[in-house]
């Protein structure tokens, strides 16, 4: 049985190329549903919809969770409500940028 934490460990090995933080630390991500059959729905944001990375960071984020053993099926989806704020970061990642 596929684990959230090795799902969230798999996302965090994808950066937003303009940012030195990873996508979960930086809030990125809010759900991730692990269904029958080792299928993986996540559901994100983006820093803003007119982001440059914007067909990068989902791929990334579908290669790295399909790369977990046993992980069958990964559909990445985009939403932008609520919209993304730095409030949805983490400490980490708020330190490191400067916002703490």
């Amino acid at each position: 049985m596929i684990q959230k934490e090795q799902v969230i460990e798999a996302i965090k090995q994808v950066y937003d190329p303009e940012i030195p933080v990873d996508i979960y630390e930086l809030g990125l991500i809010y759900d991730i549903t692990i269904l029958p059959l080792n299928n993986i729905e996540i559901l994100m944001t983006l820093t803003s919809p007119n982001c440059p990375a914007a067909d990068v960071i989902p791929s990334q984020v579908e290669e790295k969770v399909k790369a977990i053993e046993e992980v069958n099926e990964v559909n990445v989806h985009i939403t932008f409500e609520p919209p993304y704020t730095i409030d949805r970061m983490s400490q980490a990642a708020k330190l490191e940028l400067g916002f703490a």
